[in-house]
């Protein structure tokens, strides 16, 4: 078990340089001089120098990447180029809103999908089970971002229910309840049916299991059978998918939290992007690439000690 936790943190530690490296890589291979398009056609060739040179850009590409790898190995991940603040600072003001969003909206839809699987496979085979299929595939093709829109339109504009931008007035919880539910919503609409078709067809591979049809020969009410029995063993293999959802919906919250103008990760990024704030973009790449390695191995080992065939496996 410990060779194969050093083995998934070593092969996460690579994911991130070979992502780094990808992400400097396409950095400059967008067109035109990063100073130029964040300046102007009007400034000055001396003032486009100035900022090359604070940007680091000016050095060989080698040499910048070594100094960005070193000074992130150290927690500094450089200053921003406009607001002269430290970039591991903003990241880490914007970052929790954006966990809160993810975390929010993917405990419910965890719970519907769950719960939508479960009834899935007690009324297999009849017109709820049908019904509910057509429910999952429907909530898996629309994009977040869509949905984000409509429910705008709807919940916020129209009935003015909910506010439309925005994180909620700071102290007063019950606000930032509010305008959370919309954000929540949009970003986790999509696994509600992901979830849903997954604990479907692992259910459906339990219940014809040996242990499921003696728990049944010794007369167990189906209810049990089915909550105590099969559902535990379900849940196993949805433990990396929650992991990757984690992880999708942090990318999922750069569209919502544009649509809803939240603060966040998302529009951190995005507002870099638009001035060619590199440090920004890099140090933001950085942390949220290397969360999701994190939540991805910690499943994998996760579902490494609760499932006795991934234990049997890592001991041959």
């Amino acid at each position: 078990m410990l060779t194969y936790a050093i083995k998934r943190i070593a092969l996460a530690v690579l994911i991130l340089f070979v992502v780094m490296l990808a992400m400097y890589g396409m950095v400059f291979l967008v067109p035109g001089d990063p100073a130029s398009v964040a300046l102007g056609p009007r400034a000055t060739p001396a003032l486009k120098a100035m900022l090359s040179e604070r940007m680091g850009l000016d050095q060989p590409v080698a040499v910048q990447i070594w100094r960005f790898f070193a000074n992130a190995a150290q927690g500094d991940l450089g200053i921003d180029v406009w607001s002269k603040r430290p970039v591991l600072d903003q990241i880490f003001e914007a970052f929790p809103q954006t966990l809160l969003l993810g975390t929010v909206a993917l405990s419910w839809a965890l719970t519907l999908g769950i719960t939508l699987g479960v009834l899935a496979v007690v009324y297999r085979g009849t017109m709820i089970d049908r019904a509910l299929g057509l429910v999952s595939v429907s909530f898996i093709s629309v994009p977040s971002f869509v949905v984000a829109i409509y429910l705008l339109l709807i919940f916020a504009v129209w009935l003015q229910w909910l506010p439309a931008i925005g994180a909620g007035k700071a102290g007063d919880i019950p606000s930032q309840i509010k305008a959370l539910i919309l954000p929540a919503i949009a970003v986790g609409i999509g696994w509600v049916g992901y979830l849903a078709r997954m604990v479907r067809a692992s259910m459906l591979e339990i219940m014809a299991a040996n242990h499921i049809r003696t728990a049944r020969a010794f007369g167990l009410p189906e209810r049990k059978v089915v909550t105590r029995y099969a559902l535990r063993l379900a849940i196993v293999p949805t433990i990396s998918v929650i992991a990757v959802g984690l992880g999708s919906i942090l990318s999922s919250a750069v569209f919502v939290e544009t649509v809803f103008s939240r603060p966040g990760i998302g529009t951190l990024i995005t507002g870099a992007v638009f001035k060619r704030n590199y440090p920004v973009v890099m140090g933001t790449v950085l942390v949220t690439t290397a969360f999701y390695l994190l939540v991805i191995t910690c499943a994998d080992l996760l579902i490494a000690k609760l499932d006795p065939r991934v234990r049997d496996a890592l001991a041959r």
